[in-house]
């Protein structure tokens, strides 16, 4: 599926500047249409509201992980088909696993550029 560039995508980090690099990153890469959200709560509302082509979470947010948005997202009816791409600082292989149980699509470890969130988001559409 090839990937819209004026799909909406969503970035969930409770920190501002890591919203901003990521923003600016995807700029970079001719997407648009980019919200954010602070934390998972804040996250969900937002798609309750508003259909997204992707989700990019950070991992290690309060009171709402990461991790735990995915699982809502993935138990969600309307949300399961979402593709989702969590970052992290920690590439620990038990987070790696437990995010791939819970149905994430890609894992990025920061820090990281364009080149690699592009990649990622290829290998997430097949591209």
């Amino acid at each position: 599926m090839a990937i819209d560039p004026s799909m909406p995508i969503l970035v969930v980090d409770d920190y501002k500047t890591m919203v901003r690099i990521i923003r600016n990153l995807l700029k970079q890469l001719g997407f648009s249409e980019v919200d954010d959200a602070a934390d998972g709560t804040e996250a969900l509302q937002k798609l309750k509201d508003r259909k997204y082509g992707l989700i990019i979470s950070d991992w290690n947010m309060e009171p709402m992980t990461g991790y735990e948005l995915l699982r809502e997202v993935r138990g969600d009816e309307s949300l399961n088909r979402t593709p989702f791409i969590m970052v992290t600082a920690e590439s620990k292989t038990e987070n790696v696993i437990a995010a791939k149980k819970a149905g994430v699509n890609n894992y990025i470890v920061k820090p990281f550029n364009a080149a690699t969130l592009k990649n990622k988001i290829d290998a997430v559409f097949g591209e």
